[in-house]
């Protein structure tokens, strides 16, 4: 063969082994709340964003649903899946060896005597890649596989989020649970007064009515809030991969778990940690993958194959190779006409890049104002947690004020009753409020794809 035929060829078939997709396109519209570029300085949780909240038990939570949750387990199934794909493709770029052996016995006409007959064969065929059909094939089932961790990142981001969510919200409805008893406590001693003025004719059986009405309510408050609880509960054990039935946590009150500070100006590249982003990545470079191999199967197929055959009366004459033939060939394949099936083939792909381009972009914009509206919340509520406190502490010296004019009659009951409501929806509403604010840190933390250290870009 001719040197330099024989260069090229080799060049082309180099040429075929490897894959480059092309970079995912930039979206330029970084919003205000974000700098351009550089790491986050200040303080900031590591991967293991939870740890921030200051909360063993929390932990041990997080550790339990990353071993035992469903979903991560179908997402890690889903990660072989891809894998044994991606050893199927990559399977086309070696050669394939065959053996295969015979044996028999036959019998002439007229003859009784058999006559044995053995035969064995060995072939290899390779499929030589001078056009990148076969390597860009293996590049998807790469981009895939990639793709199937990053969603598995997404799924355990998304059960790491939700367990985080839900244990608070079941502190959350302690919380509240035990402000309507301390309520009701004080509805309660409140209604001994009343009764005791009622008694010794100093009231009216209106007044007595009215408190006793308080106290129903306070106590009709109580089995909602259980309720919810219990479900919070039974979502949780669901989460960790555990029966309802049983499980408990042994928190008691959000007011041990740490509100972490939020660093001013993030930087924008955070957001690049983001899994789902990077799972769109790979499914553009996978897109990539399948233009290419879509426009080389334009192209002949080379396909080169070589034999041995062995033949003996004996089995024993198998291994003799003076009787062995050989064989060795080529063929080129070339479609002349398939009803437009490869261009369409083509086409198809192009256009299911065009679409994944789309939906790459749509995704980082989603992802930068989730993003953004998560640091809006964290901002809001924690102004809002503030002039709360305030108000729960004026609310509670109005009762206090109000109970003790109405012990010396300079008050009516009316501003007792008033006074009573105030302070439990002062209450119940600052507890809420510190469940959004955490909660608020959760999407953050979310919309950024976990935490990152300083110094990490």
């Amino acid at each position: 063969m001719d040197r330099r035929l024989l260069s090229s060829a080799l060049a082309l078939l180099l040429a075929g082994c490897g894959f480059t997709p092309e970079a995912p396109p930039r979206i330029a519209d970084v919003p205000p709340a974000f700098e351009a570029t550089g790491a986050a300085g200040g303080l900031w949780p590591d991967a293991d964003w939870w740890r921030g909240f200051a909360s063993p038990e929390l932990d041990r939570l997080m550790a339990e649903a990353r071993a035992n949750n469903p979903d991560l387990a179908q997402a890690a199934a889903r990660i072989l899946q891809a894998e044994a794909q991606l050893r199927i493709a990559g399977s086309s770029l070696w050669p394939s060896l065959s053996l295969s052996a015979n044996g028999n016995a036959r019998r002439g006409d007229g003859d009784n005597a058999w006559t044995d007959g053995y035969s064995g064969s060995l072939g290899a065929s390779y499929e030589v890649d001078f056009w990148g059909a076969n390597a860009a094939a293996r590049g998807a089932s790469a981009a895939s596989l990639a793709a199937s961790r990053f969603d598995r990142e997404t799924v355990a981001l998304t059960v790491s989020a939700s367990v985080a969510t839900t244990y608070l919200q079941i502190l959350s409805f302690r919380d509240r649970l035990a402000v309507a008893r301390q309520n009701l406590s004080i509805a309660e001693d409140i209604l001994a007064l009343v009764t005791a003025k009622v008694g010794a004719g100093a009231a009216g059986e209106l007044e007595l009515a009215q408190q006793r009405t308080l106290v129903a309510q306070r106590r009709a408050a109580l089995p909602p809030l259980e309720q919810s609880e219990r479900e919070a509960r039974a979502t949780l054990a669901l989460l960790l991969g555990r029966g309802a039935t049983g499980f408990t946590v042994t928190g008691a009150s959000l007011a041990p778990v740490k509100l972490p500070a939020v660093v001013a100006g993030l930087p924008a590249d955070l957001l690049a940690r983001r899994p789902d982003l990077k799972q769109a990545e790979s499914r553009l470079a996978a897109a990539d993958a399948d233009i290419a191999a879509a426009r080389a199967a334009f192209f002949p197929q080379v396909t080169l194959n070589a034999s041995m055959a062995l033949q003996g009366a004996a089995f024993g004459d198998l291994f003799d190779l003076s009787s062995a033939t050989y064989g060795l060939g080529a063929s080129i394949l070339q479609t002349i006409f398939d009803g437009g099936r490869l261009a369409a083939q083509r086409d198809l792909a192009e256009a299911q890049k065009i679409e994944l381009v789309e939906a790459y972009r749509a995704a980082v914009r989603a992802a930068f104002g989730d993003a953004e509206v998560a640091l809006g919340a964290v901002d809001a509520l924690t102004r809002q947690g503030l002039l709360q406190d305030e108000v729960v502490a004026q609310a509670r010296r109005a009762l206090d004020l109000a109970q003790i004019q109405y012990r010396a009659g300079a008050a009516e009951l009316l501003t007792v009753l008033s006074a009573q409501q105030s302070l439990y929806a002062a209450e119940d509403q600052a507890a809420q409020i510190k469940l959004s604010r955490l909660s608020a840190l959760i999407g953050l933390y979310r919309a950024l794809g976990g935490g990152w250290q300083a110094g990490q870009g």
